[in-house]
């Protein structure tokens, strides 16, 4: 898995994912956002537009997300899903509990 971050404003920091995420490299993902959050930006945009796919390891690593998100008032927001990894979100029921927007233009801008 490839992981790039780029602050796109001193509030808004965004996370693109490229690859797989799976038990063999979710730890990296939690290493990404750790550091992220120390910062407290006021949005944090994870860009899934180039994963093809995500494993249970990778959904419990988007739940620590969450959950460390909440704890750091940081909103969160989720863009670009490939098909699979759309499905994947909603069959676990986590595309209830999160905002998902069709592109990063959108979750920039806050449009659903």
């Amino acid at each position: 898995m490839n992981i790039s971050i780029e602050e796109k404003s001193p509030e808004s920091t965004v996370i693109s994912l490229a690859g797989r995420m799976d038990a063999g490299n979710a730890s990296e993902f939690n290493g990404a956002f750790d550091a992220i959050l120390e910062k407290r930006p006021s949005v944090l945009i994870i860009n899934l537009g180039g994963l093809q796919y995500i494993s249970s390891a990778g959904l419990r690593s988007v739940l620590t997300l969450i959950k460390a998100a909440k704890a750091t008032g940081t909103v969160l927001k989720f863009c670009g899903m490939q098909p699979m990894v759309a499905d994947i979100f909603k069959v676990s029921g986590f595309s209830s509990m999160l905002s998902i927007f069709d592109t990063l233009d959108a979750a920039l801008a806050g449009e659903s």
